[in-house]
């Protein structure tokens, strides 16, 4: 059965910037191609791509230059003329590691050995917070909306000045949290009073409507609440709205996800999982009480799961997910109609990324197309078994173990067998690794593609040149 398409309010797409930045003509083309496949905006998480300027110049990235200013104009520029809003994420509490790795900024930190948690009792902490939001809402002119993130504050209260803190009677974690969500919030309104924040909402489900109404939160932020698995309780996450609804928060924010949410380090996304997501998001949003505003849902995309994390899947391979979760969002369900027009749009064969099929072409509203076609096949392949697992098949654990390599005992013609094939899988690896180290040239800087090969495909590379050395090393040994 399906369910009713998705109400009324905007359907942003997410831009996490935090790892594999999109060079800026990039950037452009999936603007357009969002907007084609009919998203009305951006939430932009620009982390250490953004220009940073004064003493907040040394958070910008190094592995490859931040956007200038004029490519961050440039963005809005575009996007304005497709008729999508762009809505800027400053994270002002958790997932500062961006910030807080930098020595210069250790002192700020709740507790030394966690990168991403904001001492909120330090003044020179809320300076430096504030400072990133002024710097980020001056460089979008006419801004309406901010989200300033809060989520995953961990270790929040264990810090020497939050003990100290907390040792007041009555005080509690809880009121920590929103005492420094509070602050940066009415600073935000006191410099630009007509601004709408938005806020991660996972910190505040463990909260009563009291504490809610009595620290002055209610009115000031929209909380935006996140679920991105496939069996996402709907009943769970109807009752968690109807409290903030209760607590007097009329607007409310859905967050949904079309990638980078289902392992650390996964490379192409299942479609059918982030589109079973939307289906339960779908539920909610037809169970919800009168008079709760929901205001949109952010399709998230997530790049890393934090900033010293590893690259998650990349966007190329992850445009059949989103286009297929944005048509069950339309219809109420990936109808056979639905999937034909994903099918249509992208010119792939299935919405599946794993088994799009490739195009002749460049297909107008797939930006990447090659790209992704060429890391499907590369995935495939460093995680088929005879690669993965090749030191544990039988003629290299029968014939050349770790005991035969330490005593250099080798069956040469059974040698020549393992070195033929391993150097087999290694030409194999090497000619995909090129094609899609090229692509990427195209679409990400070089620090993008060395660190995805690095990650992905080096470890699986290693064992196997290191097995040719040894089998070169051992034969020269023993056979004259």
């Amino acid at each position: 059965m399906s369910n009713p398409p998705w109400p009324t309010g905007k359907k942003l797409v997410h831009l996490d910037l935090k790892g594999a930045p999109p060079k800026t003509e990039y950037l452009h083309q999936l603007i357009e191609c969002f907007s084609q496949l009919g998203a009305d905006g951006l939430l932009v998480e620009y982390e250490d791509m953004f220009p940073y300027e004064g003493e907040l110049k040394q958070l910008q990235a190094t592995a490859q230059p931040a956007y200038s200013q004029d490519e961050i104009l440039s963005l809005q520029k575009v996007a304005k003329s497709k008729g999508m809003e762009i809505v800027p994420l400053v994270q002002t509490f958790g997932h500062m590691e961006f910030v807080l790795k930098h020595q210069a900024m250790w002192n700020l930190r709740e507790v030394s050995d966690c990168v991403g948690t904001l001492n909120p009792l330090r003044e020179d902490g809320l300076k430096l917070v504030m400072e990133m939001v002024r710097q980020v809402v001056e460089l979008h002119p006419g801004l309406n909306t901010l989200h300033i993130g809060a989520d995953e504050v961990y270790r929040l209260g264990e810090g020497e000045t939050s003990k100290l803190w907390l040792a007041s009677t009555g005080r509690t974690v809880e009121q920590l949290f929103l005492t420094h969500v509070v602050s940066v919030a009415r600073y935000i309104k006191k410099m630009w009073p007509h601004m709408t924040i938005i806020m991660w909402d996972d910190m505040m489900r463990g909260m009563s409507q009291d504490t809610l109404k009595a620290s002055g939160i209610v009115g000031l932020v929209q909380p935006m609440l996140w679920d991105y698995t496939p069996n996402m309780d709907v009943n769970k996450t109807v009752s968690l709205l109807e409290k903030y609804y209760s607590a007097g928060m009329q607007d409310v924010w859905a967050a949904s996800s079309f990638k980078g949410s289902t392992c650390v380090y996964t490379n192409v996304p299942s479609t059918q999982r982030h589109v079973e997501n939307h289906l339960q998001w779908l539920k909610v949003a037809a169970s919800l009480p009168t008079g709760l505003n929901l205001k949109g849902i952010v399709m998230t995309g997530w790049q890393r799961y934090d900033h010293l994390s590893v690259l998650c899947e990349l966007m190329p391979v992850a445009l059949p997910s989103l286009a297929a979760c944005l048509q069950t969002l339309f219809h109420g369900q990936l109808s056979p109609e639905a999937q034909s027009k994903v099918n249509k749009m992208l010119g792939v064969s299935s919405v599946e990324a794993e088994f799009m099929g490739s195009a002749s072409g460049d297909s107008i509203l797939f930006p990447g197309r090659t790209l992704a076609e060429a890391i499907v096949e590369l995935d495939s392949l460093i995680s088929s078994e005879d690669i993965m697992y090749f030191e544990k098949n039988m003629y290299v654990r029968g014939w050349f173990s770790p005991y035969h390599r330490a005593r250099r005992m080798l069956n040469p013609l059974i040698a020549v067998q393992i070195h033929c094939q391993a150097s087999r899988y290694l030409a194999m690896l090497q000619q995909k690794v090129d094609v899609v180290r090229e692509q990427m040239s195209s679409f990400y800087p070089d620090s993008t593609a060395q660190e995805w090969i690095e990650e992905h495909v080096s470890p699986v590379m290693a064992p196997l040149q290191r097995i040719i050395d040894e089998i070169s090393a051992c034969t020269m040994k023993i056979v004259p």
